[in-house]
């Protein structure tokens, strides 16, 4: 991985004049893991720079072209001899429409060191949301400068990924060095009214000439404004280079900090924090985010900034404790920021998957998008969408469901007639306050793809997968819609999960997709007709469509015919048969009542039989004790034995088998046992919950599924 780093135009990376933006961007690299892998960008006429790589643009003046742009372009060209990976760009948001419009395929990253609302490229709305889509990450100094860029945006940027607070660092001094101090009272910084040096000058005449023991050092300059200190005991120091402020801070007794402007950050309080100063400050913009312990003037003026100072110098035991709690509390050190950068450049491009940081995906927070059929008050309860959810939840993490259909038809109108506007605008709010790690959706047709498009973008870290349950053979239902269906979001989730083999599917083909079996379920599963006898000989139930719940007059299917042959094939046995004729299907606790008497379970489902595809009977039937008579053309024989599913080659064949079963109760327990047995220990929803997990998150785990080949 290769690092570019674009400072901005004219900033010093040179020890003799450094900027904040350069001593943050040296002592981060310097502490950094890649620090071998980063190069600075800049430009400079000091010839003395840091000790780091370094690539000098050096531009000719030109009163006909933008500096900036003839800055940003030369970067450009210099940067794809590099190859970098990531391209981090300071303070200087107008530099990232440029380099997006030459090099979209780089990742960008943006650190703010100033308000981002005075800077160009950041003031308008339409500018920050330009950031959000460009850059990977966004990266503020102060939690003060990332609500100045949030001003105005919509919620749902407020909690995006993208944005962090990386707070400027320091070096933590050795707690012995509070007993060195000297009287002395430091100001650094530039010496204008904006950093509160008019007031600093008018207040330490007064305390010098009250306290003739005690010195003012200040260390600055500024040629645009000239404010006059002169006492015996104040030491105007101008510019120093960097090391010598930090000696003098590590002498010294009071640090001022007293700006009249709206500071982003405040480099002085934080090195005087870290070399145990006892430091005053005002509460403008994010001075109060520098520091743990200090005294803060909700006012400026020359009597509170006066009346300050004296009580520091007064109280020798209040001095004392705020120097040692500065030093003790002080956290912003340069390795724990440099840390926090590492992490998402780590996350990014190193082949370390976010999630692979989460000791074996615990306490994942999961959004499930599926229909949880609240409106059809329990009917359809007991379906596959809430056995996954259960193994989701058995598995320890977060799970918020989120039932589309349901939400659909009681937010639908006349300005919505199909209630998806209302259904996409309510599934980012739910992402924006619940912030998922993983967003699996079930048949939810109408999320959009262009909607789970800018949730990508707006949560970069989040993944997505999809599970589809209807059948995929070419002859049968709905064939082409099936298709299309799935392939509406297939290149923009992560994963794609169906209960048919993809490996026959072709235009799945390089698709990132696997199979999973109807996941059985504990607390669902709960009957052992193995375990008793039963009057039933064969039960089977189909519907016209499970949320029409009802017989449709004058439909039929290969299925019907399929049953009538064989209930004329085997005259003798009993079959229990719902949704043909007269009788309407049966559903939730009636289902189960009826089931529980049963010695065998037809899994027939509609149209040609293909691999591995079954309706999510195949559960009910299996996972209740049931013999389950199975076509062999399913292939379950890659999971099942004859001891444990009967497969029949055609209908001949499985009224012969039938047959046979219903006249040995000893074998038919056998076979219903030990079919139950594997089924629920190998296709449980834990297992499926956590396998459609571990591959939308890509995650490297050593296991291998029954259900793999």
């Amino acid at each position: 991985m290769k690092i570019a780093i674009l400072l901005p135009y004219k900033e010093n990376f040179s020890p003799d004049y450094p900027g904040a933006v350069s001593l943050f961007v040296n002592e981060t690299s310097i502490n950094s893991k890649f620090k071998k892998d980063i190069t600075v960008f800049g430009n400079t006429s000091f010839k003395k720079k840091f000790n780091l790589k370094y690539e000098n643009i050096n531009l000719f003046n030109n009163p006909f072209r933008s500096q900036t742009k003839a800055y940003v372009n030369k970067f450009i060209q210099l940067q794809n001899k590099f190859n970098f990976s990531i391209i981090e760009v300071h303070n200087r948001p107008s530099y990232i429409n440029l380099l997006k419009k030459k090099i979209d395929n780089k990742v960008l990253a943006l650190y703010f060191h100033n308000d981002p609302l005075s800077m160009d490229g950041s003031k308008t709305i339409e500018d920050r949301k330009n950031l959000l889509k460009n850059c990977y990450k966004i990266i503020f100094n102060s939690n003060w400068s990332k609500k100045r860029f949030l001003d105005g945006l919509e919620n749902k940027f407020v909690n995006s990924e993208k944005l962090v607070v990386f707070f400027q660092s320091a070096k933590k001094n050795n707690p012995s060095i509070i007993k060195e101090k000297k009287k002395w009272i430091t100001f650094v910084g530039k010496l204008n009214s904006a950093k509160g040096y008019d007031i600093f000058a008018k207040s330490i005449k007064k305390i010098l000439n009250r306290f003739p023991n005690w010195q003012a050092k200040v260390i600055g300059d500024e040629k645009r404004e000239k404010i006059i200190l002169d006492h015996k005991n104040a030491d105007i120091l101008g510019f120093l280079n960097h090391e010598k402020v930090l000696d003098i801070f590590k002498k010294t007794s009071i640090a001022v900090a007293c700006s009249r402007w709206e500071e982003p950050f405040g480099r002085t309080s934080l090195e005087a924090s870290a070399n145990g100063c006892a430091v005053i400050i005002t509460d403008k913009g994010g001075l109060p985010e520098t520091v743990t312990n200090a005294k803060i003037l909700k006012k400026l003026s020359v009597k509170n900034l006066e009346n300050t100072i004296s009580n520091l110098i007064k109280n020798n035991k209040l001095r004392k404790s705020l120097q040692t709690l500065s030093l003790k509390n002080f956290y912003l050190t340069h390795e724990f920021i440099t840390k926090k950068i590492d992490n998402f450049r780590s996350e990014k491009f190193q082949n370390i998957n976010f999630f692979n940081t989460k000791k074996n995906l615990e306490n994942l927070r999961i959004l499930h998008i599926t229909n949880f059929n609240e409106r059809l008050d329990g009917r359809l309860f007991f379906n596959t969408g809430r056995r996954i959810n259960n193994g989701f939840i058995r598995l320890g993490h977060s799970v918020l469901g989120f039932s589309d259909r349901d939400i659909q038809k009681y937010y639908k109108g006349l300005g919505d007639l199909k209630g998806a506007k209302t259904l996409n605008n309510k599934l980012k709010k739910t992402c924006y306050n619940y912030k998922p790690d993983l967003i699996i959706l079930g048949h939810a047709d109408l999320i959009s793809a262009d909607q789970i498009r800018e949730l990508k973008e707006d949560y970069p870290n989040a993944r997505f997968g999809q599970w589809f349950l209807d059948p995929l053979n070419k002859k049968g239902p709905d064939y082409e819609r099936n298709k299309d269906r799935i392939l509406d979001k297939i290149n923009v989730v992560d994963s794609t999960f169906l209960t048919t083999s993809p490996d026959v599917l072709n235009f799945l083909k390089n698709k990132k997709s696997f199979y999973i079996p109807n996941p059985s379920d504990k607390s669902f599963e709960i009957l052992d007709n193995f375990k008793k006898s039963c009057n039933v000989d064969v039960f089977f139930a189909l519907s016209h469509g499970v949320h029409r719940g009802v017989l449709k007059s004058g439909k039929t299917d290969d299925r019907i015919t399929f049953l009538n042959n064989l209930t004329n094939k085997t005259p003798d046995i009993k079959f229990d048969i719902y949704g043909i004729g007269k009788i309407q299907p049966i559903w939730a606790d009636h289902y189960f009542k009826t089931i529980s008497n049963a010695k065998m379970g037809l899994n027939l489902s509609r149209g040609e039989t293909i691999k591995y595809y079954s309706s999510d009977r195949i559960t009910q039937i299996v996972g209740n004790g049931l013999v389950c008579l199975i076509d062999e053309k399913t292939q379950y024989r890659n999971f099942f034995n004859n001891k444990e599913m009967v497969f029949y080659k055609n209908i001949n064949d499985l009224s012969e088998k039938i047959k046979r079963i219903a006249n040995d109760d000893k074998l038919r327990k056998s076979i219903a046992q030990k079919g139950k047995a594997k089924y629920m220990k190998y296709f449980n929803s834990n297992l499926v919950a956590e396998f459609i997990i571990n591959k939308c998150l890509d995650f490297k785990k050593n296991k291998k599924y029954f259900w793999e080949y």
